[in-house]
């Protein structure tokens, strides 16, 4: 596909032999020049398949100060940290500076990598918009810039942001935007930045062959934690989603008087104390990360085996995000979604709208049946239950019938919580 040799090699040695299926699609018109716009789930490979043709196009010239030539901007400080750590092996092998800009942070340390000619910068649009304005970050030497999980980009409200540094770029620039959705503000993106783009849409579903799907219905808030602790239990590595930020703290808490090495991830910790969380998940000394919708979407980890929605999705997209956890570059992995019974007309038309065909399991009528507990022993596909069918009348939006009604005491936002 025109992947130099000295990446090759790089891949090689990370263990990285066959492309994935967006890297495939992606590559040859990447590398060829072309503005790309790609739509694939988390997880499937896309950080590869912007960062060849990247390094590529850069490789052989040297950066001034102050002047990258490259931009990759991503939503949150931890993806940015993530992508970065991918794309410095392949820089390094021609030799590429990179910087990691974002903010909660000095700004000494990265005015100081800017300084010393970075080629490739990674970061968040409020940050990068400071250096921009301080005229710290240049953008006239800008030959191609990325946007990472530009759907998250905008969902975070940083749609302006990435219009107005987009604008900044040299027309002439490629650009190249990936996203597991391409809704109305990426979609006004792509119609006012992007010339002629080559778009590919890859494993855009929720579910994939390697991924499985199940609803666990318990009959109370108590049995639902009941579950989880189940579940939990029986996983090495697994990411559980609270909808509150008090609820995931609640959650940990629970998961650790059972024993169980859990953190936390959510927007009340100082940057510092999510930075060591997520390393303590990543390096296996915590075993469960329990995590809102927003701060989960740093989490980029391989070998996750499950993925438990203990507070249901709010809406199609929030279920895909979440699910990209896990079954990650061809992993195996699966997705339990714990619902009382009045979410549980909610969840199937969630489940409905991003085509996911899911497995019940009703923990309603004894404490511990067998399907439950052999989910929970395996992650292996159990007998269903026999499938909720929609009722008629009126019907309320599949976010408001997946929501329900709180799940626990009342948080200071006015959300419900997690377990009391």
């Amino acid at each position: 596909m025109g992947t130099p040799a000295e990446v090759v090699a790089v891949l090689r040695e990370a263990g990285i032999e066959t492309p994935t299926p967006v890297q495939s699609a992606v590559l040859p018109d990447a590398l060829a020049g072309h503005d790309v716009l790609a739509r694939a789930r988390t997880g499937s490979g896309k950080t590869i398949a912007f960062a060849i043709p990247v390094v590529s196009r850069l490789a052989g010239r040297r950066s001034r100060m102050h002047r990258p030539r490259a931009l990759v901007v991503v939503p949150t400080r931890e993806l940015a940290v993530q992508v970065e750590g991918a794309l410095r092996p392949i820089a390094r092998a021609h030799r590429l500076r990179l910087a990691t800009i974002y903010g909660g942070t000095r700004y000494d340390a990265q005015v100081a990598a800017l300084r010393r000619a970075s080629d490739i910068v990674v970061g968040t649009p409020g940050r990068l918009q400071d250096l921009i304005d301080q005229r710290v970050l240049r953008t006239d030497d800008l030959e191609v810039t990325v946007l990472d999980e530009a759907d998250q980009l905008c969902d975070l409200g940083f749609h302006d942001a990435v219009d107005r540094l987009l604008a900044a770029t040299p027309s002439t620039a490629q650009r190249l935007l990936l996203s597991a959705t391409l809704d109305g503000d990426v979609d006004r993106l792509v119609r006012a930045h992007l010339r002629d783009p080559r778009r590919h849409d890859v494993d855009t579903g929720a579910s994939v062959e390697t991924m499985s799907h199940h609803v666990v219905v318990a009959a109370t808030l108590g049995a639902k934690l009941e579950a989880a602790y189940e579940l939990v239990g029986a996983e090495p590595r697994v990411v559980v989603f609270a909808r509150t930020r008090r609820g995931a703290t609640d959650l940990r808490t629970s998961f650790e008087r059972r024993g169980l090495t859990a953190v936390d991830l959510h927007g009340d910790l100082p940057q510092h104390v999510r930075e060591r969380n997520l390393a303590r998940f990543r390096e296996g000394r915590a075993r469960v990360v329990v995590a809102t919708d927003v701060a989960a979407r740093g989490i980029h980890v391989d070998r996750i085996g499950l993925v438990v929605h203990f507070d249901p999705p709010i809406d199609a997209k929030a279920y895909l995000h979440r699910s990209g956890r896990t079954a990650r570059a061809g992993e195996s992995g699966a997705v339990v979604t714990l619902v009382l019974p009045r979410q549980l007309a909610g969840v199937v038309a969630l489940q409905d709208e991003v085509a996911v065909s899911a497995l019940f399991h009703d923990w309603t009528t004894t404490p511990r049946p067998p399907t439950v507990e052999a989910l929970a022993a395996s992650g292996a596909p159990t007998p269903p239950v026999v499938r909720p069918r929609s009722r008629g009348g009126r019907r309320r939006s599949a976010a408001a019938r997946a929501r329900g009604s709180a799940t626990g005491p009342r948080s200071g936002n006015g959300e419900g919580a997690g377990p009391p």
